[in-house]
């Protein structure tokens, strides 16, 4: 029994004499390797402010379900359904609250001069926020935050209450920028977005369902991340929801970044995943609309569409990058420089097209009138077309061709399982088409990959067809190991169509 206690107090003795050798800094290294907000926040957190919209109803329509917050559900019906928020009259039990928390006397809904309520009234309609650019106070946030409102308020965080001019709104960009009549304001920093690096920690500060001056923080995810809108977005985990619309994303500098604009969600709520704006485009915005109202751009008049792994096998590109050609407005500048359906374009004055979503943005932000340089992939080469660039106009809609398909004249079998026929002259008139056949029946390979009946077969891998002979005979050594690229029309639009030939033609 004494040996056992002897051994426990030399163990004892052993431990406390070699703890103090483990160093303290070790010990504490965990802890010193978290990020701390406070003074960033301290720093930007003045020039957050909430937005508040409002809009002018009937008084017959006043009013909100019962238990329904009028700013942030607003903004979520809106945003996430695409939908107004459901009117009906307002319980008199719910006390009328804003979503920015600024002064009562502006919040809820108020009546027109005409206080007996038979008039219009003024019902919040959105609640977002935004931030400070200059201390004359102009002030940034998104577009659809002030989306149809008839009124905007913006409430600082000392709870003063200004309404907002509307300078102008980009919706392709979903930019907008309003000014608030005062001076002397805190303003941000505005940083660099390209410079932003994955895993780098960064922080909103915001409104999420009025709840002002809210701070979330995380990482950024992914840059660049292509969610078929005009730009590109910075992809973090940071919590954002309805009313951190428009707020800002600040990096451990205490510099914006970015604009919080969207969340991937299912339920309206925060996911784990949300979407801002590089405030580098954000900015080139916002100085167009503060100089002129609105967003001018550059445009080729082309259609696009991505290029695929298949489609860059079959073509012989090296890699799947590029825009495809889909489509050419007839008189465009993309048509004068020479484009045709069906060219893949790897370049836009020098800079490099990796997806098609590149090329809308470098070809807008270039100035209406200015020469430029397009490469492109036809045939097995590249080759430079000088374009000059075009004013962007309201989008046109495309009306597809109604013309019926006449019968087909004749009928063929072949590896890729088609039977093709000639185009009338006139046809190809009205098409403005050079050449091509159109299909007759597909079976196969050919209704494997989509295509039908009325479809037109413009090329055949790097051959142009122009009638059913030459059809059949570019197709008629075709290699069943490997993919070959149709250019096929449908309508209004042309794209490359890989299919996989069969071992050999189907007998009668």
């Amino acid at each position: 029994m004494t040996n056992f206690s002897v051994r426990n107090f030399l163990a004892a003795a052993v431990v406390a004499v070699c703890l103090p050798l483990v160093p303290h800094t070790a010990l504490a290294a965990p802890a010193a390797s978290l990020p701390d907000f406070t003074d960033l926040v301290d720093k930007v957190g003045p020039a957050v402010v909430n937005i508040r919209t409002t809009s002018r109803v009937s008084s017959s329509t006043r009013g909100l379900p019962p238990g329904m917050d009028d700013g942030d559900m607003s903004e979520f019906f809106r945003r996430f359904f695409g939908i107004p928020m459901p009117q009906s009259p307002q319980s008199p039990d719910t006390q009328p609250r804003g979503g920015g928390g600024g002064s009562g006397g502006n919040q809820g809904q108020q009546d027109t001069p005409d206080s007996g309520g038979g008039g219009d009234t003024e019902q919040n309609s959105g609640v977002g926020s935004g931030f400070i650019l200059s201390a004359d106070g102009y002030v940034m946030t998104n577009a659809h935050v002030v989306d149809d409102a008839d009124t905007i308020y913006v409430t600082l965080t000392d709870k003063r209450e200004f309404k907002a001019k509307l300078i102008g709104v980009d919706d392709r960009t979903d930019v907008a920028v309003v000014k608030i009549n005062a001076a002397n304001l805190p303003a941000v920093t505005i940083g660099d977005s390209n410079k932003v690096r994955v895993g780098e920690w960064v922080v909103a500060i915001g409104s999420p369902f009025g709840l002002e001056n809210t701070v979330t923080a995380g990482i950024v995810s992914a840059k660049g991340r292509d969610t078929g809108d005009y730009l590109p977005f910075i992809q973090t985990d940071v919590a954002v929801n309805p009313g951190n619309s428009g707020g800002p994303l600040i990096n451990m500098q205490g510099e914006v970044i970015g604009i919080n604009s969207q969340i991937y969600s299912r339920t309206g709520g925060f996911m784990g995943i949300s979407f801002a704006i590089p405030i580098d485009e954000a900015i080139r915005v916002a100085d167009q609309l503060k100089t002129t109202g609105k967003v001018t751009r550059g445009r080729i008049a082309v259609a696009i569409g991505e290029v695929t792994k298949d489609v860059a096998d079959s073509l012989g590109l090296p890699r799947a990058q590029g825009a495809l050609v889909s489509s050419v407005e007839p008189g465009g500048p993309a048509d004068k420089a020479g484009v045709q359906p069906g060219d893949i374009i790897l370049k836009f004055n020098g800079h490099p097209v990796d997806t098609a979503t590149d090329l809308p943005r470098m070809v807008g932000d270039t100035k209406p009138g200015t020469q430029a340089t397009i490469t492109i992939w036809r045939k097995g080469k590249t080759r430079d077309l000088p374009v000059t660039i075009a004013e962007m106009q309201p989008d046109k809609t495309a009306k597809a061709d109604t013309k019926k398909t006449p019968p087909p004249k004749q009928r063929a079998t072949n590896a890729l399982g088609l039977a093709v026929s000639d185009i009338p002259s006139d046809q190809l008139k009205a098409l403005k088409l050079r050449g091509g056949v159109q299909i007759d029946a597909a079976e196969g390979p050919a209704a494997r990959v989509g295509l039908q009946k009325g479809d037109i077969i413009l090329r055949v891998g790097d051959t142009d067809v122009s009638n059913a002979k030459e059809f059949e005979d570019a197709t008629s050594h075709l290699d069943p190991q490997k993919m070959t690229a149709l250019l096929v029309r449908r309508g209004d639009n042309t794209q490359f169509v890989p299919i996989r030939p069969r071992s050999a033609p189907a007998q009668k």
